[in-house]
């Protein structure tokens, strides 16, 4: 293997965070600013690119780090050492409500394709780098689709989604059309392209976006129930600087506030 072979442990459940279990001198690469909490005799570096061992000098570092920047990640990551003679633990917390999902690459043919904001941590040597679509219906309206993160190695890695995750097998010619913010992550040989939902009246008044994900098989995807930017969206709509409520009274108090009333 070239990656290093890492132990872990999930707690909680809407709130995750992923305990991982480092032998002496196993390192454990992770997003800047995903860290929770690690014991002591854990060394921390942050680096350009991801760490993988083929990035090839200062050049390899430096296109690694400009990927990152594509995907609108940071320049930066961060490493954790256990530098102690025993094992030692480093742990990772999610960034919203949702699911933490453990990836052996070594069972899914070493690629993993998955959103540019899904990848959480992975064990050194698992290659952090970009998807471009061959397609150019998705490179110009699927959002997440044009540009996604590809995880390459064989190694564990972890990817975060939101709200509840389904796990769906394709066989040799299935299709599945899924929302393109609701697609988390596909292994390598899913044929992906984005496709208009067809009809005016749809596309301007069904509320579900104008173009949706197709996922050819065979291939494994996984898709999540509540992607952020949807979580966020409703939550900058309700705010009361936005038109949204300002507490959680009855219609009549809306009104009251509608037609100018004071509450004092």
């Amino acid at each position: 293997m070239n990656n290093h072979e890492i132990d872990y442990k999930l707690y909680g459940d809407d709130m995750q965070f992923v305990e991982v279990e480092l032998d002496p001198e196993e390192t454990v690469v992770a997003e800047a600013g995903s860290l929770m909490m690690m014991d002591d005799q854990i060394r921390m570096e942050t680096i350009f690119g991801d760490g993988a061992s083929n990035q090839g000098g200062l050049m390899g570092k430096l296109l690694g780090a400009g990927k990152r920047v594509i995907t609108g990640e940071s320049l930066f990551m961060t490493t954790f050492t256990n530098e102690g003679t025993e094992k030692k633990h480093v742990s990772f917390a999610s960034p919203y409500p949702g699911k933490i999902i453990p990836m052996d690459l070594s069972e899914i043919d070493g690629k993993l394709i998955c959103q540019k904001d899904a990848f959480l941590a992975a064990a050194k040597g698992v290659s952090i780098g970009i998807e471009f679509q061959r397609k150019v219906g998705a490179g110009f309206f699927g959002g997440e689709g044009f540009i996604m993160q590809k995880l390459e190695g064989d190694g564990m890695s972890f990817v975060h989604a939101g709200g509840t995750i389904h796990k769906k097998e394709l066989a040799h010619g299935d299709v599945l059309r899924v929302d393109t913010g609701c697609l988390v992550a596909m292994t390598g040989e899913i044929d992906y392209n984005v496709e208009f939902v067809g009809g005016v009246k749809t596309a301007l008044f069904g509320g579900e976006g104008l173009f949706f994900a197709t996922l050819r098989g065979p291939g494994t995807v996984w898709i999540q129930s509540l992607p952020f930017s949807r979580l966020a969206s409703r939550v900058f709509a309700a705010a009361p600087e936005r038109g949204g409520s300002k507490g959680e009274g009855s219609a009549a108090s809306g009104l009251f506030d509608l037609l100018g009333g004071d509450r004092k």
